[in-house]
């Protein structure tokens, strides 16, 4: 079994192959549904930490149970290059049932 070290290298290696970004990232750590917020915030650390080592700045990051599978074990996470039109909508109020901020 990989450490949770070891899942984040491997993951974020994979998507900035495909991705490699320019400039900074939106992260998103999606729990599956029986993973333990505590442990999505623990891997979202090693996350942060690799985006760090390949020198990729993250502009915002989010955590948490968005889209599930009706309690899977596991996580996924989404990198997305965020530019200013972006991140203005990004930041913009929002209120749902699932996100709420900026109001």
């Amino acid at each position: 079994m990989m450490t949770s070290r070891e899942i984040a290298d491997f993951a974020v290696d994979a998507v900035l192959e495909d991705l490699r970004p320019s400039g900074p990232v939106l992260a998103l750590v999606n729990g599956m549904g029986a993973t333990p917020l505590l442990e999505l915030y623990g891997f979202n650390a090693e996350v942060q930490r690799v985006l760090t080592e390949r020198g990729v700045p993250v502009a915002r990051t989010l955590v948490g149970n968005y889209v599930t599978s009706l309690d899977m074990a596991g996580c996924s996470v989404t990198l997305c290059e965020a530019d200013e039109e972006l991140l203005r909508l990004w930041d913009a109020p929002v209120r749902t049932p699932a996100l709420r901020w900026g109001l």
